[in-house]
């Protein structure tokens, strides 16, 4: 049997969280966070909260670009990064995830109107002068690991917008989560400690527990009669999810492990996807206000085109 490791509430008494919430910080560049955003969770957000009857002049729908890029705006303003990456999924075509649980996702349907959308505003990002992270075979998950990691591997932080529990698996010292309440003026900002206090795990446990405990949102099923509790307890009592499984607790079912295998690396975010990270400059307003006109956003673009000139 593998010897436990040392437990969640040890680990959390060695550590002092008092400065794990990443302020908002006002001083020179190089002291600066970058903001990476998950743009597809941004997206919907927009979409849903901005009416469907705004259009274009010649009729397409732009009421995700507009919420979307008023969001991006005021993320700027508020939390002044040093620059800012977005990652994409790319709808309609598989990633290794779906060929290890064929399930996974399943049941999603979009509304056309944000579809159309979604493939137009890594677009808008780039005119912004931000990076983007969109590749098929990979989500938007991997592109916010793999930055986060590089942004902390040359002495950065990180904030990163997101409402996917998904990514407290990467919550650090150097990275911070930014979990939006209401619109992205209200954002719950997750260190190690919340994470704790959210899910009963460290953030290096998050794929164990969600692989235990299942998740809905992705149609994983965990394991069955594990809820968050019982996951909980297991992690804080082996530390890990082989750990659980050499274990042989009367508690899992039996003939699931491999299954439960497939679910955590799942779950995981993969970071050997190659990023560019942004250089640090505020955004192109003039050339995002052009690509705005371009998508039939005109009283968007004049007011982001006057920032050119503030």
């Amino acid at each position: 049997m593998t010897p436990p490791r040392t437990t969640m509430s040890a680990c959390i008494a060695q550590q002092s969280y008092s400065a794990m919430i990443v302020p908002r910080v006002t001083g020179s560049s190089a002291e600066r966070p970058l903001l990476i955003i998950d743009g597809d969770n941004l997206a919907h957000r927009a979409y849903h909260s901005m009416p469907k009857s705004l259009k274009s002049a010649d009729g397409r729908p732009i009421n995700a670009i507009l919420g979307w890029t008023n969001m991006l705006v005021t993320l700027w303003e508020n939390e002044q990064p040093r620059s800012i990456f977005v990652a994409w999924d790319t709808l309609g075509i598989d990633t290794y995830r779906h060929k290890l649980w064929p399930s996974y996702q399943a049941g999603r349907v979009f509304d056309n109107a944000i579809v159309r959308q979604l493939d137009l505003l890594p677009t808008l990002a780039a005119a912004f002068g931000f990076s983007v992270g969109k590749r098929p075979g990979y989500e938007a998950d991997d592109f916010m690991a793999a930055a986060a990691i590089a942004e902390t591997r040359r002495g950065g932080r990180s904030l990163l917008l997101t409402t996917d529990r998904d990514a407290y698996q990467l919550v650090s010292e150097s990275v911070t989560v930014l979990a939006p309440r209401a619109g992205v003026r209200d954002l719950v900002r997750i260190g190690p400690e919340q994470v704790v206090e959210r899910m009963g795990v460290l953030p290096e446990q998050v794929p164990d527990f969600k692989a235990l405990a299942g998740d809905s949102s992705d149609n994983i099923p965990g394991a069955k009669g594990i809820g968050p509790k019982a996951a909980s307890s297991l992690l804080l009592k082996y530390g890990t999810l082989e750990a659980v499984l050499e274990a042989r607790t009367d508690t899992i079912p039996p003939g699931i492990a491999e299954q439960l295998r497939t679910f955590k690396h799942i779950v995981n975010m993969q970071s050997d996807v190659d990023v560019e990270l942004p250089e640090t400059a505020p955004p192109d307003w003039a050339r995002a206000a052009a690509r705005l006109r371009e998508l039939g956003a005109e009283n968007l673009s004049e007011r982001i085109a006057a920032r050119a000139h503030a």
